[in-house]
């Protein structure tokens, strides 16, 4: 049995539902070490740490609120103790305000801020004093970076497109060291956030190359192969997962 991640310890922040989730069982199938951020969800990360042992694999779940620097940074720190370091930080913790502007308030702004932007920032620097030259950085953003189709996802795509811009900038400045730093622009996917069906489902669909929505495992799978051995030769990517939502 294939197993490219052998060997190799990852950090997924915000994972116990969803497409982090997908991601966790993903890298520890193909034989990672993981551990995972969780704010608020401890059923769902007790249920997923029993899954993935139940596979076989190691896996550890740390909670931490994304939108706090220093619980970041201690997460970092609680992963390196308890898997003997980290090799790929997979920055996957976000929230969608999706809203009006006029009824989103300063306190949301900021909220979304701290998750979806600054936590990436904290992340990442806490991170890469761990990070040797095979190091990975891979940060889960939206499509949303670069086209929004829905009303009320202003702030959203703000942060998104702030996102896509630091992992640009963080390529340049990681390169010399052999850490790549990769975004992964997700489409429409089925999670808590997003319904397979329903009149929001329907317009996506609607403009979605393939004419449907995504599976987080589709996500998972492209993480795997840029926290893996082949793909060291790709950095600064935006790289659209998305089913065609943007030809």
């Amino acid at each position: 049995m294939s197993v490219p991640l052998a060997g190799r310890r990852v950090l997924v922040t915000g994972a116990s539902r969803g497409i982090g989730a997908a991601i966790v069982r993903r890298v520890a199938g193909d034989g990672a070490s993981v551990a995972f951020t969780y704010s608020d969800s401890a059923d769902a990360a007790e249920k997923l740490v029993a899954e993935v042992a139940e596979s076989g694999g190691t896996v550890v779940a740390i909670q931490a609120d994304s939108a706090d620097p220093e619980q970041v940074a201690r997460s970092i720190d609680e992963t390196v103790t308890q898997l003997g370091g980290l090799d790929v930080l997979v920055n996957n913790a976000g929230i969608l305000p999706a809203a009006p502007i006029e009824t989103l308030t300063i306190e949301q702004f900021d909220r979304l801020v701290a998750i979806n932007i600054r936590s990436v920032f904290a992340a990442t620097k806490a991170a890469l004093p761990h990070l040797d030259s095979t190091g990975r950085i891979i940060n889960i953003g939206s499509i949303n970076a670069d086209r929004v189709p829905l009303s009320g996802m202003s702030i959203y795509a703000m942060s998104k497109a702030a996102v896509a811009g630091m992992t640009r900038a963080l390529a340049r400045e990681l390169g010399p060291r052999g850490i790549t730093v990769n975004n992964l622009q997700v489409g429409p996917t089925v999670t808590d956030m997003t319904a397979e069906e329903g009149e929001i489902a329907d317009t996506l669909r609607g403009v979605m190359a393939l004419g449907r929505l995504g599976q987080p495992h589709e996500v998972a799978s492209v993480v795997s192969y840029l926290a893996g051995p082949e793909s060291g030769f790709v950095t600064g990517a935006n790289w659209n997962v998305d089913g065609g939502f943007t030809v």
